[in-house]
């Protein structure tokens, strides 16, 4: 008996592609954010990280793209918002000279860190020169209890982030309206295939704060809870425990049409550290470029040339855009509408 060959189904087969879950294309707004992935160097390896960075790699911004992004920054006063992340962008080339730029432009400065890195050698200015410019720290804690955080981040990163944070606290984080301190909450990752969305960020936030308090002294402004989008090396986790997609399912049977008009890429560029223009920081991560409207790839240099920031005609969308709309939403900056 000859047994016949079992074709997995395509995922498209499976998910609805989510460019048709919408009803309309999804397209820009006026450009005012600009995220900037500085490079994938990292003192730590997040099991969860999608950018998969790690203290062995080496992918970082070059001097010639750095200035490329300064004077993009001084060219277009409708960017409000510089947002510089990693790897840890405070270990990597560019930081100090974008930081700068930025605010002698009046822009706000996002850094999204992991704490951790002020006590690696070198870097122990860190938090002094974040408060000296008034950067906004976002700060990766997936939880407040110390167990959750180790198993996500690594051993003694718990401690280490509550050291940092208190460290903040007594350059004024948290409390001075101009040094705005905010946290970063990610669920843990599945063991079976009992999904569950995000938990309410109001709610949690609340607890954060808190236990946070009554255990360290620690203050904070806002919590931000993410959903994890099944790439990088959530991805890869995923697919070991064959939950990859169930997990995809899950978040395309959660879609909220509510959220699409507030979603990241609506308003924003993610640049990578070789110059490359991205819808989001997720396409960045998947490879999926930016498009103009004559179907060329978008760079930075491209930008400087035509004298604009819209040149994308739609953004690119992928299944992992169900991680950002389903339940109340999730982008960089928490969740997107109430529940």
């Amino acid at each position: 008996m000859v047994q016949q060959k079992v074709i997995p189904l395509s995922l498209d087969t499976v998910i609805k592609p989510f460019s048709k879950k919408l009803d309309l294309p999804l397209t820009k707004k006026q450009i005012t954010v600009l995220q900037i992935n500085l490079g994938k160097r990292c003192n730590l390896a997040c099991s969860h990280c999608h950018v998969e960075a790690s203290p062995r790699r080496t992918e970082e911004l070059s001097p010639e793209i750095c200035n490329q992004l300064i004077e993009l920054i001084e060219k277009f006063p409708q960017i409000k918002i510089v947002d510089l992340t990693g790897g840890a962008p405070e270990m990597l080339y560019g930081f100090k000279p974008i930081v700068e730029a930025a605010r002698a432009n009046g822009k706000q400065v996002i850094v999204r860190s992991n704490l951790t890195i002020y006590f690696e050698t070198g870097f122990g200015d860190i938090p002094d020169y974040c408060a000296q410019n008034q950067v906004r720290i976002v700060a990766s804690l997936p939880c407040y209890l110390s167990d959750n955080v180790d198993k996500m981040r690594g051993n003694g990163v718990y401690d280490a982030s509550i050291c940092a944070l208190q460290w903040l606290n007594s350059l004024g984080y948290g409390q001075d309206p101009n040094l705005i301190l905010d946290l970063v909450y990610n669920p843990q990752l599945p063991v079976t295939d009992n999904f569950s969305l995000t938990p309410n960020q109001a709610s949690l936030e609340q607890d954060y704060k808190i236990f946070l308090q009554e255990h360290f002294g620690i203050v904070f402004n806002n919590l931000f809870a993410i959903t994890n989008l099944p790439i990088g090396r959530t991805k890869l986790y995923l697919e070991r425990k064959k939950l990859y997609r169930p997990y995809l399912h899950f978040l395309a049977e959660n879609f909220n049409s509510t959220t699409v008009e507030h979603l990241m890429c609506r308003d924003e560029l993610s640049i990578d550290y070789l110059g490359n223009v991205y819808d989001c920081d997720f396409n960045q991560m998947e490879n999926l470029p930016s498009k103009t409207y004559d179907g060329e790839t978008l760079t930075v240099a491209k930008l400087l040339a035509s004298g604009t920031l819209d040149l994308i005609a739609e953004i690119r969308t992928a299944h992992y855009c169900y991680g950002c709309t389903a339940g109340c939403g999730s982008s960089c900056g928490g969740t997107l509408v109430e529940s």
